[in-house]
């Protein structure tokens, strides 16, 4: 095809024919010019429709993570809740209890309130690959964008909360790990010493309210328990909204 267009560009330069030839030519160069936009927009349609598969594939990948991440953290919020429920509920029984009976009531929550030593850790190894290799901009929506990379101070600034609500915990333990208190007696008023140690051992005659009246004791667990409240009001629940934007903006970018 090329060498039978060259021998007309001859043949007309040879019989004079200099406006023909000027014509084909410009012909020539409009059809290279139109032969490689053409090329450029088949390589550029391509390119979008392996962006758009990949940005799908992510998008994919990060609803998966993050319905896991919001499965974790309402589980958090419901041990969280009874929790605090649990302590708010032996600060107005404690100063009533007298007897051996009231004080056996009082152990199964106990057990409740401090059994539990929550941490959020979500799933984000797919969100944590993407922003390390840079596959972030692989996004096309901004605000999406935006609220992975501020996903994980928002994770980190819940942990420091739920740092501080173990230290309470924990502050609120020992006093019931010192030297007046028996755990051993709380779990046979809870009924479940005999998983702990050996079903023929003798009860322990022992009271705990002593050590529960504490004002020490009352200081701490309404710590413990103000500390749990806030965990829920101002960080898990606001995590959870964030968990439902991203979701929401997941959802549109796969629907697009």
């Amino acid at each position: 095809m090329i060498s039978i267009m060259r021998r007309i560009r001859m043949k007309w330069l040879r019989e004079g024919a200099f406006t023909r030839y000027a014509l084909y030519a410009l012909g020539e160069v409009l059809l290279i010019i139109v032969g490689i936009l053409a090329a450029l927009w088949i390589d550029n349609s391509r390119q979008e429709r392996n962006e758009a598969a990949l940005e799908k594939f992510y998008l994919e990948g990060l609803q998966d993570e993050f319905h896991s991440s919001l499965i974790k953290l309402d589980t958090l919020i419901a041990v969280n809740r009874n929790t605090y429920e649990m302590a708010r509920g032996l600060l107005h029984r404690i100063p009533d209890a007298e007897t051996k009976e009231d004080e056996a009531a009082l152990a199964p929550m106990l057990i409740q309130a401090f059994s539990y030593s929550i941490a959020y850790n979500p799933n984000n190894s797919l969100l944590n690959e993407m922003i390390n290799s840079g596959r972030l901009q692989t996004l096309s929506d901004p605000e999406l964008r935006q609220y992975l990379t501020s996903w994980e101070s928002f994770v980190e600034s819940v942990n420091r909360q739920e740092n501080s609500l173990r230290n309470w915990r924990q502050e609120t333990m020992d006093i019931m790990l010192g030297p007046e208190g028996s755990i051993l007696a709380i779990m046979q008023d809870a009924g479940m010493a005999s998983d702990f140690v050996e079903g023929d051992r003798p009860r322990r005659d022992h009271s705990n309210l002593a050590v529960l009246k504490s004002l020490e004791f009352e200081n701490n667990l309404l710590l413990f328990m103000a500390t749990a409240e806030s965990t829920e009001t101002l960080h898990y629940l606001p995590l959870r909204q964030r968990i439902l934007d991203i979701q929401k903006r997941i959802k549109g970018g796969l629907n697009d």
